[in-house]
Protein backbone atom coordinates (compact mmCIF):
# COMPACT_ATOMS: atom_id res chain seq x y z
CA UNK A 1 0.00 0.00 0.00
CA UNK A 2 1.75 3.68 -1.13
CA UNK A 3 1.16 6.80 0.89
CA UNK A 4 0.07 8.07 -2.67
CA UNK A 5 -2.85 5.49 -2.89
CA UNK A 6 -4.28 6.06 0.79
CA UNK A 7 -4.56 9.86 -0.11
CA UNK A 8 -6.51 8.98 -3.05
CA UNK A 9 -9.83 9.30 -2.23
CA UNK A 10 -11.83 6.18 -3.56
CA UNK A 11 -15.49 6.47 -2.21
CA UNK A 12 -17.32 8.78 -1.05
CA UNK A 13 -20.90 9.24 1.06
CA UNK A 14 -22.65 12.45 1.35
CA UNK A 15 -25.61 13.40 3.67
CA UNK A 16 -26.84 10.13 3.58
CA UNK A 17 -29.81 9.61 5.87
CA UNK A 18 -32.10 6.33 6.30
CA UNK A 19 -35.08 5.93 8.53
CA UNK A 20 -36.92 2.74 8.85
CA UNK A 21 -40.76 3.13 10.17
CA UNK A 22 -40.39 6.47 11.05
CA UNK A 23 -36.91 5.55 12.80
CA UNK A 24 -33.80 7.71 11.86
CA UNK A 25 -31.10 5.12 11.83
CA UNK A 26 -28.87 7.35 9.64
CA UNK A 27 -28.22 11.30 10.28
CA UNK A 28 -26.60 12.99 7.29
CA UNK A 29 -23.52 10.89 7.65
CA UNK A 30 -20.81 12.23 5.05
CA UNK A 31 -17.05 9.87 4.90
CA UNK A 32 -14.44 9.58 2.85
CA UNK A 33 -12.67 6.53 2.10
CA UNK A 34 -9.08 6.32 0.59
CA UNK A 35 -8.32 3.97 -2.21
CA UNK A 36 -6.30 1.27 -0.27
CA UNK A 37 -7.68 2.40 2.97
CA UNK A 38 -8.79 -0.38 5.82
CA UNK A 39 -11.82 1.99 7.07
CA UNK A 40 -14.09 0.27 10.56
CA UNK A 41 -17.22 1.44 11.41
CA UNK A 42 -17.28 1.24 14.99
CA UNK A 43 -20.20 1.43 17.45
CA UNK A 44 -22.71 0.17 19.81
CA UNK A 45 -25.65 -2.19 18.09
CA UNK A 46 -28.20 0.28 16.58
CA UNK A 47 -26.14 3.15 15.91
CA UNK A 48 -26.44 2.92 12.65
CA UNK A 49 -22.91 1.21 11.19
CA UNK A 50 -24.20 -2.09 9.31
CA UNK A 51 -27.25 -0.03 7.80
CA UNK A 52 -24.36 2.48 6.49
CA UNK A 53 -22.97 -0.62 5.22
CA UNK A 54 -25.76 -2.16 3.38
CA UNK A 55 -26.30 1.32 1.49
CA UNK A 56 -22.62 1.25 0.61
CA UNK A 57 -23.28 -2.50 -0.51
CA UNK A 58 -26.42 -1.31 -2.48
CA UNK A 59 -28.41 -3.65 -0.56
CA UNK A 60 -30.12 -0.92 1.01
CA UNK A 61 -31.22 2.57 -0.85
CA UNK A 62 -30.68 5.85 1.40
CA UNK A 63 -33.61 8.15 2.18
CA UNK A 64 -31.38 10.87 0.85
CA UNK A 65 -27.66 11.24 0.00
CA UNK A 66 -25.16 10.22 -2.66
CA UNK A 67 -22.81 7.61 -3.04
CA UNK A 68 -19.55 8.06 -5.67
CA UNK A 69 -17.13 5.56 -6.68
CA UNK A 70 -13.99 7.61 -7.97
CA UNK A 71 -16.14 10.20 -8.76
CA UNK A 72 -18.78 8.40 -10.20
CA UNK A 73 -22.41 7.89 -8.62
CA UNK A 74 -23.63 4.80 -7.77
CA UNK A 75 -26.52 5.51 -5.32
CA UNK A 76 -29.05 3.66 -7.26
CA UNK A 77 -26.79 1.23 -9.34
CA UNK A 78 -27.62 -2.20 -8.25
CA UNK A 79 -25.25 -4.65 -5.74
CA UNK A 80 -24.40 -6.71 -8.69
CA UNK A 81 -23.19 -4.04 -10.13
CA UNK A 82 -20.46 -2.60 -7.96
CA UNK A 83 -18.22 -5.17 -8.15
CA UNK A 84 -17.86 -5.22 -4.09
CA UNK A 85 -17.10 -8.48 -1.76
CA UNK A 86 -18.79 -8.79 0.72
CA UNK A 87 -18.26 -11.17 3.84
CA UNK A 88 -20.62 -11.46 7.19
CA UNK A 89 -20.61 -13.50 10.35
CA UNK A 90 -22.94 -15.62 8.79
CA UNK A 91 -21.66 -15.97 5.17
CA UNK A 92 -21.48 -19.49 5.66
CA UNK A 93 -19.92 -21.77 2.98
CA UNK A 94 -21.70 -23.62 0.71
CA UNK A 95 -21.76 -27.25 2.83
CA UNK A 96 -22.26 -29.17 -0.55
CA UNK A 97 -18.84 -28.06 -2.37
CA UNK A 98 -14.98 -28.41 -1.78
CA UNK A 99 -12.96 -25.36 -0.40
CA UNK A 100 -11.60 -24.90 -3.98
CA UNK A 101 -14.75 -24.78 -5.26
CA UNK A 102 -16.08 -22.82 -2.69
CA UNK A 103 -13.52 -20.38 -3.60
CA UNK A 104 -14.33 -21.04 -7.20
CA UNK A 105 -17.66 -20.10 -6.69
CA UNK A 106 -18.00 -15.99 -8.12
CA UNK A 107 -14.95 -16.56 -10.13
CA UNK A 108 -17.27 -19.02 -12.37
CA UNK A 109 -20.18 -16.65 -12.06
CA UNK A 110 -18.07 -14.27 -13.31
CA UNK A 111 -16.70 -16.79 -16.34
CA UNK A 112 -13.42 -16.96 -15.46
CA UNK A 113 -11.46 -19.64 -17.48
CA UNK A 114 -11.25 -22.88 -15.50
CA UNK A 115 -7.07 -22.44 -15.77
CA UNK A 116 -7.60 -18.70 -14.52
CA UNK A 117 -9.86 -19.76 -11.81
CA UNK A 118 -7.73 -22.90 -10.43
CA UNK A 119 -4.71 -20.42 -10.49
CA UNK A 120 -6.47 -17.93 -8.49
CA UNK A 121 -7.87 -20.63 -5.88
CA UNK A 122 -3.87 -21.54 -5.74
CA UNK A 123 -3.09 -17.78 -5.44
CA UNK A 124 -5.44 -17.54 -2.44
CA UNK A 125 -4.95 -20.76 -0.70
CA UNK A 126 -1.75 -19.62 -0.22
CA UNK A 127 -2.22 -15.98 0.66
CA UNK A 128 -5.15 -17.39 3.77
CA UNK A 129 -1.72 -20.42 4.53
CA UNK A 130 -4.26 -22.97 3.30
CA UNK A 131 -2.37 -24.64 1.01
CA UNK A 132 -3.31 -28.16 0.13
CA UNK A 133 -6.56 -27.85 1.05
CA UNK A 134 -8.87 -26.98 -2.26
CA UNK A 135 -10.36 -30.99 -2.24
CA UNK A 136 -11.27 -30.64 0.89
CA UNK A 137 -15.08 -30.94 2.53
CA UNK A 138 -15.90 -27.80 4.40
CA UNK A 139 -17.59 -29.55 7.20
CA UNK A 140 -13.86 -30.91 7.79
CA UNK A 141 -12.59 -27.49 8.72
CA UNK A 142 -12.39 -25.77 11.75
CA UNK A 143 -13.88 -22.33 12.35
CA UNK A 144 -10.90 -19.97 11.57
CA UNK A 145 -10.42 -22.48 8.60
CA UNK A 146 -13.37 -21.64 7.53
CA UNK A 147 -13.19 -18.20 7.84
CA UNK A 148 -10.23 -18.23 6.35
CA UNK A 149 -12.11 -19.51 3.22
CA UNK A 150 -14.61 -17.63 3.03
CA UNK A 151 -12.57 -14.44 3.60
CA UNK A 152 -10.62 -16.29 -0.17
CA UNK A 153 -13.82 -16.43 -1.17
CA UNK A 154 -14.76 -13.07 -0.78
CA UNK A 155 -11.34 -11.95 -2.57
CA UNK A 156 -11.46 -14.34 -4.82
CA UNK A 157 -12.92 -11.89 -7.77
CA UNK A 158 -10.29 -9.17 -6.87
CA UNK A 159 -13.31 -7.05 -5.44
CA UNK A 160 -13.03 -3.08 -6.03
CA UNK A 161 -14.11 -2.68 -2.41
CA UNK A 162 -14.01 -5.53 0.27
CA UNK A 163 -16.93 -4.90 3.30
CA UNK A 164 -16.98 -7.12 6.39
CA UNK A 165 -19.75 -6.65 8.76
CA UNK A 166 -18.82 -8.60 12.27
CA UNK A 167 -16.93 -11.35 10.43
CA UNK A 168 -15.15 -12.74 13.43
CA UNK A 169 -17.56 -12.43 15.77
CA UNK A 170 -18.82 -16.13 16.58
CA UNK A 171 -15.01 -16.82 16.89
CA UNK A 172 -13.33 -16.97 20.69
CA UNK A 173 -11.05 -14.35 21.41
CA UNK A 174 -7.54 -16.25 21.52
CA UNK A 175 -8.58 -17.58 17.30
CA UNK A 176 -10.60 -14.05 16.73
CA UNK A 177 -6.62 -12.00 17.47
CA UNK A 178 -4.96 -14.47 15.58
CA UNK A 179 -6.87 -14.04 12.72
CA UNK A 180 -7.41 -10.20 13.20
CA UNK A 181 -3.63 -10.55 12.52
CA UNK A 182 -3.82 -12.14 9.69
CA UNK A 183 -6.51 -10.48 7.95
CA UNK A 184 -4.76 -7.02 8.37
CA UNK A 185 -1.74 -8.53 6.99
CA UNK A 186 -3.33 -9.63 4.18
CA UNK A 187 -5.69 -6.66 3.60
CA UNK A 188 -2.27 -4.85 3.66
CA UNK A 189 0.02 -6.73 1.06
CA UNK A 190 -2.91 -6.81 -1.38
CA UNK A 191 -3.74 -2.80 -0.86
CA UNK A 192 -7.05 -3.61 -0.64
CA UNK A 193 -9.65 -1.03 0.44
CA UNK A 194 -12.18 -2.36 2.86
CA UNK A 195 -14.93 -1.00 5.11
CA UNK A 196 -14.62 -3.56 8.32
CA UNK A 197 -17.68 -3.42 10.50
CA UNK A 198 -17.58 -4.63 14.29
CA UNK A 199 -19.05 -3.31 17.66
CA UNK A 200 -15.62 -4.51 19.32
CA UNK A 201 -13.02 -1.42 19.78
CA UNK A 202 -10.18 -4.05 20.33
CA UNK A 203 -10.89 -5.63 16.96
CA UNK A 204 -11.00 -1.80 15.42
CA UNK A 205 -7.34 -1.05 16.81
CA UNK A 206 -6.44 -3.58 15.10
CA UNK A 207 -7.17 -3.89 12.30
CA UNK A 208 -7.94 -0.49 10.47
CA UNK A 209 -6.08 2.22 9.06
CA UNK A 210 -9.20 4.53 10.35
CA UNK A 211 -11.92 4.08 12.89
CA UNK A 212 -15.32 5.77 12.49
CA UNK A 213 -16.82 6.17 15.62
CA UNK A 214 -20.76 5.95 15.23
CA UNK A 215 -23.62 7.02 18.08
CA UNK A 216 -27.58 7.39 16.89
CA UNK A 217 -27.02 7.48 13.28
CA UNK A 218 -23.83 10.24 13.18
CA UNK A 219 -20.36 10.40 13.67
CA UNK A 220 -18.90 10.52 16.64
CA UNK A 221 -15.53 10.76 16.06
CA UNK A 222 -12.90 9.61 13.23
CA UNK A 223 -9.49 9.15 13.55
CA UNK A 224 -6.45 6.63 13.02
CA UNK A 225 -6.64 4.05 16.63
CA UNK A 226 -4.14 5.77 18.54
CA UNK A 227 -5.94 8.92 17.77
CA UNK A 228 -9.07 8.07 18.84
CA UNK A 229 -7.65 5.89 21.72
CA UNK A 230 -5.46 8.69 22.83
CA UNK A 231 -7.59 11.40 22.26
CA UNK A 232 -11.48 10.78 22.59
CA UNK A 233 -13.41 13.59 21.95
CA UNK A 234 -16.42 12.99 23.88
CA UNK A 235 -17.22 11.67 27.24
CA UNK A 236 -19.12 9.05 24.99
CA UNK A 237 -15.97 7.87 22.97
CA UNK A 238 -14.41 7.64 26.36
CA UNK A 239 -16.99 5.50 27.97
CA UNK A 240 -17.44 3.23 24.50
CA UNK A 241 -13.41 2.64 24.62
CA UNK A 242 -13.97 0.83 28.12
CA UNK A 243 -12.35 4.24 30.01
CA UNK A 244 -14.35 5.16 33.27
CA UNK A 245 -12.73 7.63 34.69
CA UNK A 246 -15.05 10.29 33.75
CA UNK A 247 -14.85 13.48 36.43
CA UNK A 248 -15.75 16.96 36.39
CA UNK A 249 -13.74 19.71 37.89
CA UNK A 250 -13.16 23.12 37.39
CA UNK A 251 -9.93 25.23 35.33
CA UNK A 252 -7.49 27.41 38.06
CA UNK A 253 -4.71 27.66 35.92
CA UNK A 254 -4.02 27.95 32.21
CA UNK A 255 -0.32 27.99 32.51
CA UNK A 256 0.69 25.15 33.42
CA UNK A 257 -2.96 23.99 33.33
CA UNK A 258 -4.65 23.08 36.40
CA UNK A 259 -7.87 21.38 37.27
CA UNK A 260 -9.51 21.45 40.83
CA UNK A 261 -11.28 17.94 41.08
CA UNK A 262 -13.18 17.24 44.45
CA UNK A 263 -10.17 14.82 45.28
CA UNK A 264 -7.47 17.29 44.74
CA UNK A 265 -6.00 19.40 41.63
CA UNK A 266 -4.83 17.72 38.40
CA UNK A 267 -2.02 19.06 36.26
CA UNK A 268 -2.92 18.73 32.83
CA UNK A 269 -0.43 18.23 29.46
CA UNK A 270 -2.83 20.55 27.45
CA UNK A 271 -6.78 21.77 26.89
CA UNK A 272 -8.99 22.45 24.04
CA UNK A 273 -8.50 25.61 22.62
CA UNK A 274 -11.08 28.80 24.07
CA UNK A 275 -11.00 27.44 27.64
CA UNK A 276 -10.82 30.32 30.84
CA UNK A 277 -10.00 30.24 34.15
CA UNK A 278 -13.36 29.34 36.21
CA UNK A 279 -14.35 27.16 33.61
CA UNK A 280 -16.26 24.03 34.68
CA UNK A 281 -14.76 20.95 32.35
CA UNK A 282 -15.54 16.80 31.98
CA UNK A 283 -12.33 15.25 31.94
CA UNK A 284 -11.38 11.40 31.30
CA UNK A 285 -8.32 9.94 33.04
CA UNK A 286 -7.09 6.86 30.85
CA UNK A 287 -6.69 3.38 32.23
CA UNK A 288 -2.86 2.95 32.20
CA UNK A 289 -2.70 6.91 33.44
CA UNK A 290 -0.93 5.90 36.73
CA UNK A 291 1.52 4.37 38.54
CA UNK A 292 3.00 3.70 42.02
CA UNK A 293 4.04 6.43 43.46
CA UNK A 294 8.00 7.11 44.53
CA UNK A 295 8.78 9.17 47.56
CA UNK A 296 12.23 9.97 46.35
CA UNK A 297 11.17 11.52 43.09
CA UNK A 298 9.44 14.92 42.54
CA UNK A 299 6.19 13.77 41.09
CA UNK A 300 3.34 16.11 40.56
CA UNK A 301 -0.36 14.59 40.34
CA UNK A 302 0.50 12.38 43.29
CA UNK A 303 -2.49 11.10 45.31
CA UNK A 304 -3.31 8.49 48.09
CA UNK A 305 -6.05 6.35 47.53
CA UNK A 306 -7.66 3.68 49.46
CA UNK A 307 -7.47 0.21 47.47
CA UNK A 308 -11.20 -1.33 46.82
CA UNK A 309 -10.79 -4.20 44.60
CA UNK A 310 -7.23 -5.76 43.16
CA UNK A 311 -7.36 -8.29 40.11
CA UNK A 312 -3.72 -9.37 38.70
CA UNK A 313 -4.64 -9.81 34.34
CA UNK A 314 -0.63 -11.08 33.58
CA UNK A 315 0.60 -8.03 31.73
CA UNK A 316 -0.68 -5.45 34.42
CA UNK A 317 -3.10 -5.47 37.20
CA UNK A 318 -6.29 -3.79 37.00
CA UNK A 319 -7.48 -1.89 40.68
CA UNK A 320 -10.39 0.34 41.70
CA UNK A 321 -9.72 2.96 44.16
CA UNK A 322 -11.33 4.92 46.26
CA UNK A 323 -10.25 9.05 45.54
CA UNK A 324 -9.55 11.02 48.65
CA UNK A 325 -12.92 12.81 48.98
CA UNK A 326 -14.11 9.23 49.89
CA UNK A 327 -16.91 8.68 47.10
CA UNK A 328 -15.28 8.56 43.39
CA UNK A 329 -14.60 5.53 42.56
CA UNK A 330 -11.25 5.52 39.63
CA UNK A 331 -9.90 2.59 38.39
CA UNK A 332 -6.60 1.74 36.82
CA UNK A 333 -3.84 -0.76 34.69
CA UNK A 334 -0.89 -0.52 37.04
CA UNK A 335 2.09 -2.51 35.10
CA UNK A 336 2.54 -6.13 36.17
CA UNK A 337 3.03 -6.94 39.73
CA UNK A 338 3.57 -3.73 40.85
CA UNK A 339 0.54 -3.18 43.42
CA UNK A 340 0.54 -5.97 46.12
CA UNK A 341 -2.06 -3.80 48.49
CA UNK A 342 -4.99 -5.43 49.83
CA UNK A 343 -8.55 -4.17 50.32
CA UNK A 344 -8.44 -0.96 52.62
CA UNK A 345 -4.80 -0.23 52.32
CA UNK A 346 -3.77 2.60 51.12
CA UNK A 347 -1.88 3.41 47.84
CA UNK A 348 -0.02 6.52 46.58
CA UNK A 349 -0.26 6.95 42.51
CA UNK A 350 1.07 9.48 39.99
CA UNK A 351 -1.15 10.26 37.66
CA UNK A 352 0.48 11.18 34.26
CA UNK A 353 -1.04 14.41 32.97
CA UNK A 354 -0.98 13.18 29.44
CA UNK A 355 -3.33 10.47 30.24
CA UNK A 356 -5.65 12.98 31.42
CA UNK A 357 -8.18 14.14 28.35
CA UNK A 358 -10.37 17.63 28.98
CA UNK A 359 -13.47 17.71 26.84
CA UNK A 360 -15.05 21.17 25.74
CA UNK A 361 -16.42 23.23 29.07
CA UNK A 362 -19.62 22.12 30.31
CA UNK A 363 -20.12 25.32 32.19
CA UNK A 364 -18.22 28.78 31.27
CA UNK A 365 -16.82 31.22 33.49
CA UNK A 366 -18.83 34.49 33.74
Amino acid sequence: MTTNKMHMTFLTITNVSKAFDDVLVLRDVSLDVARGEVLCLLGPSGCGKTTLLRIIAGLEQPDQGQLFLEGKEITHIPSHRRDFGLMFQDYVLFPHMTVGENIAFGLKMRGWSQADARARVQELLTLVEMEGYEDRQVFELSGGQQQRVALARSLAPEPRLLMLDEPLGALDRTLRDQLLIELRDILTQLGQTAIYVTHDQLEAFAVADRVVLMREGRIEQQGTPEAIYLHPATPFAARFLGMTNILTGRLIFLTPPIVATSFGELHVAELPQGLHVGDRLTMVIRPEAAQRAHPSHAEINVLTFTLIHRSFRGAHTHVQLLAPDGKTLLSFELAGMSCRARPGEKVALAIDPAAIVVFEATTKSP
